[in-house]
């Protein structure tokens, strides 16, 4: 009698396994990591984004609904036409249910239009652009880690607080430039200060003497770094060969991460303020992920690669809560469920897609002040999401509801 009714419970475990799986499309739930690998962002994002990503299903257990969880990914070499036809391929013939972290707000913008017409979830943890949740949003479009506003609040507010009140910008000439551009300026204004200008530089270029010399005689106190990866970190080399910090112009490098700091070096990076929403040595969780990812990759993580690490755990949290991956589902399952994990405490996904959570305003160590490797900022503020990131009521999305 006792092996009857364990072979009855063993059948319905088994029958309640092939149910869950039922659910799932495929089989399988397949997560794509498209970004940079070889340009300018390949250490901000990058390779090691998909190992965060990795570490995440392992974390998760390697299954959902009782189905396996797959990643992949591929290089969109900074270029929109390239990531959309990879997206397009994965979607259509490797049955990709979600595509994720997606550098480069060009690419962030077209790959995401192209899965809000096939029901596909995109995750932008990479990109930067507030287009993503104001007017380009899409119902299946979800936006991670940063965006240009929260670091204009962090940087540009900490800068005019302190007396940078005229700001000249050097801004790479897509999309992403163009948006922290306009938030930067935007808040400096509404604190008093003035732009004095801006020129903007093609992505991926390494002669900035050009640039730099407009900037310097603007005589603006603060030359805002409007680009990110290496065109920031090269544009900070060559502006001290050009003396501007010397001469008494402050650099404002709006979006610089610990990857950037660390090829930089902290005798060129030192007193640089910068904004992150992640900081490995913030307390023993993120030094306990720190360490486990740096023996993964030989690397601290960064807010992006952090993020990436989040968002694929909120995804298959979602699909659980859901009981399938259908993207309806599994959307509206991501916006109701509060968001803590090493990344984010108590973070809240929005009508419009955008996760909100606290963000850090650093300050990058002197080389003495750093105690160990990857030591590489003192946390100056922490910025409550409420106040990092823009009112979804007015961000420009049609998913809000006034």
């Amino acid at each position: 009698m006792r092996n009857g009714i364990l072979l009855s419970t063993a059948i319905a475990l088994a029958a309640g396994t092939a149910v869950h799986a039922a659910e799932i499309s495929d089989g399988k739930v397949k997560i794509g990591i498209l970004n940079d690998q070889s340009g300018v962002y390949a250490d901000f994002g990058g390779k090691y984004s998909y190992e965060a990503a990795r570490m995440a299903v392992e974390d998760y257990g390697g299954t959902v609904l009782g189905a396996p969880v797959e990643v992949v990914t591929a290089d969109h070499q900074n270029k929109a036409d390239v990531a959309a036809n990879i997206a397009r391929q994965w979607y259509d013939t490797e049955q990709v249910d979600s595509i994720m972290e997606l550098t480069s707000s060009s690419v962030g913008l077209a790959v995401q239009a192209l899965s809000g017409e096939k029901k596909k979830i995109t995750i932008n943890t990479g990109a930067a652009t507030t287009e993503l949740t104001g007017k380009q949003c899409t119902p299946y479009g979800f936006h991670w880690a940063y965006d240009t506003y929260s670091l204009a609040v962090g940087t540009g507010g900490a800068l005019v607080k302190e007396g940078g009140d005229s700001w000249y910008f050097l801004t790479a000439d897509y999309a992403f430039g163009y948006s922290l551009e306009e938030n930067t300026g935007d808040f400096v204004k509404a604190n008093g200060g003035t732009v004095l200008g801006a020129v903007r530089h093609p992505l991926g270029t390494t002669d900035y003497s050009s640039f730099l010399l407009q900037a310097q005689s603007s005589g603006a106190k603060v030359i805002g770094l409007a680009n990110a990866g290496l065109d920031t970190s090269n544009a900070i080399k060559q502006a001290a060969e050009f003396g501007i910090v010397a001469g008494g112009q402050r650099l404002a490098a709006l979006l610089f991460t610990l990857a950037e700091v660390h090829g930089l070096g902290l005798e060129a990076a030192q007193g640089l303020t910068l904004t992150e929403g992640f900081y490995w040595n913030r307390d023993d969780e993120s030094r306990a992920f720190g360490e486990r990812f740096k023996e993964r990759t030989g690397a601290m993580p960064n807010m992006v690669h952090a993020g990436t690490y989040s968002a694929v755990l909120h995804y298959l949290k979602a699909i659980e809560a859901a009981g399938t991956d259908d993207a309806d589902a599994v959307a509206k399952a991501m916006k109701e469920a509060p968001v803590n994990d090493v990344f984010a405490r108590d973070g809240k996904v929005a009508a419009n897609g955008r996760m909100i959570h606290d963000m850090y305003l650093m300050e990058v160590k002197k080389p003495g002040e750093s105690e160990t490797p990857w030591d590489y900022y003192t946390v100056l503020a922490t910025i409550p999401g409420d106040e990092a990131f823009m009112d979804p009521a007015k961000s420009g999305c049609p998913l809000v509801t006034q």
